[in-house]
């Protein structure tokens, strides 16, 4: 039977082959946006280093091209990042750039306000810190070396004046942007959080449930199915197998076409997201076969098997009032002794093509006993 070909073979690569479906649009997708996402980061970090930059320099007595500077780097040099790789082929490429010039412009910095201890060191880590947050692996590590380098070539034009001591006005007017760029990036870094957590949960839905009808997925249900046989040789509890065929599925597909070929798989699934009992596993194991575990006697589960093959039957579909659909029903209990998945999945499969047989010739198949009347095979 289909269901044992593959087992594990479907249990080892659903979810790496969902995971790599969904990650590729996913990380194109934020490589373009990574210009918008670092602009405002970088407008709010530099307009408020603005801030003990220009009043440091107020107390230096700077001369203009120091304020010539700072200005540039400040006010102008983010929007002329933005622009830079935003109108770019290469946005990604380009934004990386421009996040090692970032790295220059704050060493730079440093000389042009004589090494004051309190801002040097927060424009250095807002950098740094601004790096960090893009989540590209290693950035501010290779971007270091261009920090260095802008502290250095800067420091050989102003002479490395050297005065550390950080006034009581250029303190207060470092806390706006040692607080609020903290709390931007904290909030930045909460958002992606929150986005990978989403998309996580979209994974393990998609790895879960089948994309057509919403029962279990085939690789989900085959894990539910081993773990349904381990509690049962563990606690002898109760559990059949029931699996399910759509009758002629195929000259359904053919005569009304595959769009309501899904139709019908879809209505057949409701019907029984609505009969299974609680604790129950329904998933589709690929096609028309739909396999079911019931935590019910033998006797219990024909029941319900019977009330789905009623559902069935009565089924009804506006735009093609004559069509009708059957379906083909096997179960299979779980003697005390225990099966293997494969030996209790053939016994249904079994019945279920016995059931088939029978239908087809008109012949009601042996129901167990107190089923009797019953439009399923049992064993």
């Amino acid at each position: 039977m289909r269901l044992n070909a593959g087992m594990e073979r479907d249990q080892a690569a659903g979810k790496t082959v969902g995971r790599r479906t969904l990650d590729r649009p996913g990380q194109s997708a934020r490589l373009t946006a990574l210009p918008s996402h670092v602009y405002g980061l970088r407008v709010l970090g530099m307009g408020l280093g603005a801030l003990p930059v220009g009043l440091l320099l107020q107390e230096m007595h700077a001369p203009w091209h120091y304020w010539a500077w700072a200005a540039l780097c400040c006010l102008v040099w983010p929007h002329a990042a933005y622009l830079r790789a935003h109108g770019s082929a290469t946005p990604f490429r380009v934004e990386r750039g421009n996040l090692v010039v970032d790295s220059i412009i704050a060493g730079s910095m440093v000389p042009i306000m004589h090494f004051c201890l309190l801002p040097s060191v927060l424009l250095l880590t807002v950098a740094t810190a601004d790096k960090i947050s893009t989540g590209i692996r290693g950035l501010w590590l290779r971007a270091a070396p261009a920090m260095v380098l802008g502290l250095l070539a800067t420091g050989l034009v102003t002479g490395f004046v050297w005065d550390p001591e950080t006034s009581m006005p250029v303190l207060v007017a470092s806390l706006p942007i040692l607080v609020i760029h903290t709390l931007a990036v904290s909030l930045y870094g909460y958002r992606l959080v929150r986005r990978v957590q989403r998309q996580n949960l979209r994974l393990d839905e998609l790895y879960r449930l089948d994309g057509l009808t919403r029962l279990e997925s085939r690789a989900h249900w085959l894990s539910q199915a081993e773990a349904t046989l381990r509690r049962h040789k563990s606690d002898a509890l109760p559990a059949t197998l029931i699996l399910i065929d759509v009758d002629h599925f195929k000259d359904i597909n053919d005569r009304y076409g595959h769009a309501t070929g899904d139709d019908v798989l879809r209505a057949i699934a409701d019907a029984i997201h609505h009969l299974i009992p609680l604790h129950s596993h329904a998933g589709r194991l690929g096609g028309d076969e739909i396999a079911i575990i019931l935590p019910l006697a033998l006797a219990d589960a024909a029941a319900v098997a019977a009330r789905i093959d009623a559902a069935v039957e009565s089924l009804e579909f506006p735009r093609f009032p004559a069509l009708r659909c059957s379906i083909s029903i096997g179960l299979s209990e779980l003697p005390p002794q225990g099966l293997s998945l494969r030996e209790w999945s053939e016994a249904a499969d079994h019945e279920m093509y016995r059931a088939k047989r029978a239908r087809h010739s008109g012949r009601a198949p042996q129901a167990p006993a107190g089923c009797s009347g019953l439009p399923v095979a049992a064993s």
